[in-house]
């Protein structure tokens, strides 16, 4: 048969070919014939299948690899639907971003499959050890950190941005004191409505949305103070640059560091503006770096802020916060040391240095530091009797101390300063379970958090810890799903999915194997 047959025979298909085949040679060879007829069609097959996917493109190529991983899924082979996946996600053009994100998102959800799985298997081992194998317990913590990150990373770019409540809002600004952006108003500042509402001259010297952002920051309407800022800066107004880091700064408190980032690199990128502006903007950028756990960014940016303005004591109280979360007490002391130095009334700043101090005294179990440490809480509360901040991070040094009665006291001068500050509602509750083992007392200050402030995230993750604890898995689900939609950060959320997914295993691990954890 001649080269030119056979691609004859390939492009018309088989029907044809039998035919040939019935009309050549039959009788002659009979059922060899059909052996050799039957392997021959098999080459062809083979030939048109290679054939096809030859003239497919890389797309279509993709979404033939999909499709089959799609077949895996549905039939719980979840590692073959990974693999497959994969390979449309090599195979797409990059151009083609909505498809990438399809396959992106499939293996996604094939990751968290597979690791549910592994879960499952995991949680019932630990439930039947009676969560007392280290190794065991580790296990189920790597698991679902990872999980927790793979559905956080999915969630918190299509999240819902949220306005978190005044009280927090005005807790925030209360850790700046060389923040121009959160000053008040002079009084030739403000816009006509205000100055006829004090029965002053109605005339506005300028139209600024910047001037109006302010007025609305200090009547609490926080909602509209983006777009005024935009308002600003898309008419390259006198203020574009407190209108841009102004809306950094509530794009941040949103939870939006994508559009927070390019406004404040344009403000430090901004070198005839105040400098001031400048060292907030390094500030903020650097404290929302550390949230993204990229802490050697965070440092360069407060190191920049110290070199460009180094009389801000801002930088310095900021900074020392940071110095804590990577564990360098010495340096953090240092650094609220100088913020002290530059203002001397700096409430926060001496608590946060004393709170410092007990914790490294505390970890190192050396009692007589432990001692200075409290004095030094009893001296700051003296000094400064209406800073909220002091009385609750000595209550949390009390609480170490097994001091709960004092503690106890403590937050109790914290809710009368601040009595919209439902975080200290939820210390309080936690304490009733710590010291009196009072279930209901702690549930109903919790409670209270929650319907003081319904954006409280802390709140809900507290009561959806103690729910499972309870083995009411159903309740706290529900809680630590409320928590999630509210998280400030993707760190945070993928923190909160863990504890939900932990919940959850145990709600299926009962289902399935009739495994109950130890409860309260």
């Amino acid at each position: 048969m001649c080269a030119q047959t056979s691609v004859c025979f390939v492009l018309v298909g088989q029907p044809v070919l039998i035919c040939l085949l019935q009309k050549v040679g039959w009788g002659r060879e009979g059922n060899n014939l059909l052996v050799r007829s039957k392997a021959f069609l098999t080459q062809i097959d083979q030939s048109l299948c290679f054939s096809f996917s030859f003239f497919q493109s890389p797309l279509d190529r993709a979404q033939a690899a999909k499709n089959k991983g799609n077949k895996y899924f549905k039939a719980g082979r979840y590692e073959q639907a990974i693999q497959c996946y994969t390979e449309a996600i090599s195979l797409c053009p990059p151009e083609r971003n909505l498809d990438l994100s399809t396959f992106y998102q499939n293996r996604a959800a094939a990751y968290e499959q597979l690791f549910l799985c592994y879960f499952l298997d995991v949680t019932a081992v630990c439930i039947l050890e009676a969560f007392q194998n280290q190794q065991s317990m580790l296990l189920a913590d790597k698991v679902l950190k990872l999980l927790g990150k793979e559905k956080a990373k999915e969630k918190y770019k299509n999240r819902e941005p949220l306005m978190p409540s005044p009280q927090f809002i005005k807790s925030y600004f209360s850790s700046f004191t060389d923040d121009i952006i959160s000053q008040p108003l002079l009084k030739g500042e403000k816009s006509d409505e205000d100055k006829d509402k004090e029965g002053e001259a109605s005339e506005v010297k300028e139209n600024s949305g910047y001037l109006r952002a302010k007025q609305y920051m200090e009547e609490e309407n926080y909602d509209k103070i983006i777009s005024e800022c935009t308002k600003e800066i898309e008419a390259k107004g006198k203020y574009m640059a407190e209108a841009l880091l102004l809306r950094a700064t509530f794009y941040l408190l949103i939870g939006n560091a994508n559009a927070a980032k390019p406004d404040l690199d344009q403000v430090i990128s901004m070198e005839d503006a105040n400098v001031k502006l400048r060292a907030n903007a390094l500030i903020k950028r650097g404290s929302m770096y550390m949230q993204q756990q990229q802490p050697a960014l965070s440092t360069q940016d407060f190191n920049m802020a110290a070199d460009i303005d180094p009389q801000n004591a801002d930088v310095y109280h900021h900074r020392g916060q940071l110095k804590i979360l990577l564990d360098q007490i010495e340096e953090a002391v240092e650094d609220f040391d100088e913020c002290i130095r530059l203002r001397p009334d700096s409430a926060l700043a001496q608590a946060q240095k004393c709170f410092a101090l007990y914790r490294q005294a505390y970890t190192g179990n050396n009692p007589l530091p432990v001692q200075v440490a409290m004095k030094g809480f009893e001296d700051v509360i003296k000094k400064f009797p209406k800073c909220a901040e002091g009385y609750a991070l000595y209550a949390q040094a009390l609480t170490d101390q097994q001091q709960f009665g004092k503690a106890d006291e403590m937050y109790d001068k914290c809710i009368d300063l601040e009595p919209d500050n439902a975080t200290t509602y939820v210390h309080k509750g936690l304490l009733q379970l710590q010291w009196k083992q009072d279930l209901d007392k702690g549930l109903e200050l919790i409670s209270k958090a929650i319907e003081i402030d319904n954006k409280c995230d802390f709140a809900y993750e507290t009561m959806g810890t103690i729910e499972v604890q309870r083995g009411n898995l159903d309740k706290a689900i529900e809680m630590f799903n409320k928590a999630i939609n509210l998280a400030k950060s993707e760190m945070e959320m993928a923190h909160l999915y863990s504890l939900c997914d932990a919940a959850y295993a145990q709600t299926e691990v009962a289902k399935k194997y009739g495994l109950k954890p130890p409860t309260l």
